[in-house]
């Protein structure tokens, strides 16, 4: 009786998620310069299906579906997938501070940035490149960790710190050549992180990666359990801990590197909303995934809707990210420590 419960308690906790994050987007849309109600929304939604007198102005529509729902849809997307992605591999190399970037992903994908930049690339084949970028660090890291001797998962995640490194060496170099009139302030700002300029484009290009990597991840969430327990408990139990580590490691992959490609380096949602979300609904993988995708979607909503309302000049949202998760972070862990 006493799992029963908690199996729903913790469904209870999920569906209040779920709920708070619809509410958030129905309030989302009616922030900013061009508030659109949710009356309006749901009119200009349906007229699309059914024949609705219209009641709303032209440029709601065009707001809505031009600037308000790609930018809503992308940091529901963006905070879901970076979230789950942090989940998996603390799960994974039963690590606590792993975030998405461990392997290289982010740093793979701001060289892949700015080197389009540098050479005048358009606005897709930025992103084009550091999707592609993310994706080729994370396999250098793989295949130098192969190479490694000892532990696989302590050679894994060195491997990535020295991929990292070298990656990010490549970027400070692009930007010390860089264009300081143009090319530097965009390497700049994109390094920053930030949703403004979301478009259609951007969605569908990401989504496709972004849903090949969260179904798996989502419906792995207990092979994910097993392993946080050491390789010789799976084994036991009939799983290649090898094999499931490496699907892990290409699901958590496509998502980070689908969204640091179209949001720029956006950090701390991988690390703190998995651990914030324990709190919620404990370490059992069943719920906390579903928990920690839906929370990191909430959260990086809000944040992005104070991004862009709070001052006249909108602030990036790597840097707020940044301002709430690091403090809140050292309260995680003094708060724990203090506990023991």
């Amino acid at each position: 009786m006493r799992k029963l419960s908690l199996a729903g308690k913790n469904a209870i906790i999920i569906l209040a998620l779920g709920i708070v994050l619809v509410v958030a987007v129905v309030v989302s849309f009616n922030l900013g310069r061009y508030p659109i109600t949710p009356r309006e929304l749901g009119g200009i939604l349906l007229s699309k299906v059914f024949p609705i007198e219209k009641f709303w102005t032209d440029t709601m529509a065009t707001v809505l579906f031009n600037i308000r729902l790609p930018r809503i849809l992308l940091a529901c997307l963006v905070g879901c997938c970076l979230s789950a992605a942090g989940a998996s591999y603390q799960g994974i190399f039963q690590n606590p501070m792993a975030s998405p970037d461990i392997l290289g992903a982010s740093a793979g994908a701001a060289f892949g940035a700015a080197f389009a930049i540098l050479n005048y690339a358009s606005q897709t084949m930025i992103t084009v490149s550091a999707f592609f970028f993310s994706l080729v660090t994370v396999a250098l890291v793989y295949l130098v960790s192969r190479k490694a001797k000892g532990s696989k998962v302590l050679g894994l995640i060195l491997s990535g710190i020295m991929v990292s490194s070298l990656f990010t060496a490549g970027t400070s170099y692009i930007k010390l050549v860089a264009d300081p009139s143009d090319r530097l302030p965009m390497i700049t700002y994109w390094l920053i992180g930030s949703l403004a300029g979301a478009t259609k484009k951007d969605v569908l290009f990401a989504a496709v990666p972004m849903a090949v990597g969260l179904v798996p991840l989502f419906l792995l969430r207990w092979r994910v359990n097993v392993l946080t327990f050491g390789d010789d408990e799976a084994r036991t139990i009939g799983i290649n801990a090898t094999r499931i580590r490496l699907i892990v490691v290409i699901c958590a992959t496509l998502v980070t590197a689908a969204s640091v490609s179209v949001s720029g380096m956006i950090g701390w949602v991988g690390l703190v909303i998995p651990h914030l979300t324990r709190r919620l609904v404990g370490n059992n993988y069943r719920h906390l995934m579903p928990a920690t995708m839906l929370f990191g979607a909430l959260f990086l909503l809000l944040i992005d809707n104070v991004s862009r309302n709070l001052l006249t000049l909108e602030i990036p949202i790597g840097i707020l990210t940044a301002f709430i998760g690091a403090p809140f972070f050292i309260y995680l862990i003094t708060r724990e420590a203090g506990s023991r």
